[in-house]
């Protein structure tokens, strides 16, 4: 019988070997938003499988920061420096990590963390050169995390794969930081590929009809919507008139982002990155430092390797369009 205790007791202890140590973790975001909500639970779910479990031995605080996607430029300003007080109060908090999610989380509150040095995650960011990483695969000292970025290379063969005869590809996006810097991606990409990218920038406050309408005299074969806070803005209209037009003119809209209510989805197509997925990898990161005790500029951005491909098949029927069999089989239905 004691040999029994004793060999649970040592099961317990090498299993569980962080239950000795209590973890302050303090999470900072921008924006309420689903996915997000989606990364969070995700990231936690994976700490409490490997023995960090909030409420026992690990302390979670998490500061979320309203934002409106049309916010004008004096409203943005109040928000960076709502980012950054928030930074210095949880800074002083000596936390043993901060989690960022979000690019304007990330880009506004790293150095005042970093200076105080505490280990930063980041997560949910698209383009990490505009938060100071070094590249996609680097961050920098202090700092590591979990990137959304979706490579344009895999993004268009696999609009290829969808769509075999496409040849030229219609972009519309606004002033949106992600947006801008992922357009040129997309065009210094698309060339060694064989696609034509027509790319048109629109302000906030523009409708998207006309442009739409533009490219469409340029014999635009698909639309792509990127990673772009424009297509949310007044209810997701941008979305809704983007596809009226795709209903008259019969041309397939791509999406790269999943979410919103049933009115605001207009794509056949959605090339996007899995958020359950994205914070399963931003628990990894987590417990490299806490756990292994990796110092967090020794650990590369991480990412998810393959991407996920949804149809919405309801949109597909009602459109009239087709997608070849291969990426029938390839796709899963819309959640």
């Amino acid at each position: 019988m004691k040999k029994t205790c004793l060999i649970a007791a040592m099961f317990l202890f090498y299993t569980l070997p962080c239950w000795g140590v209590n973890y302050h973790l303090e999470i900072l975001q921008v924006g309420n938003l689903e996915s997000f909500d989606v990364a969070v639970a995700a990231m936690k779910a994976e700490l409490t499988q490997n023995g960090l479990v909030e409420g026992r031995n690990l302390k979670i605080n998490r500061t979320i920061i309203e934002a409106a996607v049309n916010a004008s430029a004096w409203e943005k300003a109040k928000i960076f420096l709502k980012i950054s007080s928030n930074a210095s109060r949880i800074a002083k908090a000596k936390p043993d990590l901060i989690v960022t999610v979000g690019t304007p989380a990330t880009k506004y509150s790293k150095d005042k963390i970093i200076a105080a040095g505490i280990p930063l995650v980041f997560t949910a960011v698209a383009v990490p050169e505009l938060v100071g990483c070094r590249s996609k695969s680097q961050a920098g000292p202090g700092f590591t995390g979990t990137t959304i970025h979706l490579e344009p290379s895999d993004v268009l063969q696999t609009l290829k794969l969808a769509f075999p005869r496409l040849k030229t590809l219609g972009i519309i996006y606004s002033d949106d930081e992600n947006a801008v810097a992922y357009v040129e991606e997309m065009k210094r990409t698309s060339a060694k590929l064989g696609i034509a990218v027509y790319a048109k920038q629109v302000k906030q406050s523009d409708k998207i009809t006309p442009v739409a309408g533009d490219l469409k005299a340029l014999g635009v074969d698909a639309f792509y919507m990127p990673l772009d806070s424009y297509y949310t803005l007044r209810d997701y209209e941008p979305i809704r008139e983007l596809r009226a037009l795709a209903y008259q003119k019969k041309i397939p809209v791509i999406g790269s982002v999943i979410g919103g209510p049933p009115h605001s989805r207009g794509a056949i197509l959605y090339i996007a990155s899995d958020f359950k997925t994205v914070g399963g990898l931003t628990g990894k990161q987590i417990l490299k430092i806490l756990k292994d005790g990796l110092k967090p500029e020794a650990i590369p951005i991480a990412r998810q390797e393959k991407l996920d491909v949804f149809i919405d098949r309801g949109e597909l029927k009602a459109q009239g369009l087709s997608l070849s069999p291969q990426i029938l089989e390839l796709a899963k239905p819309l959640p």
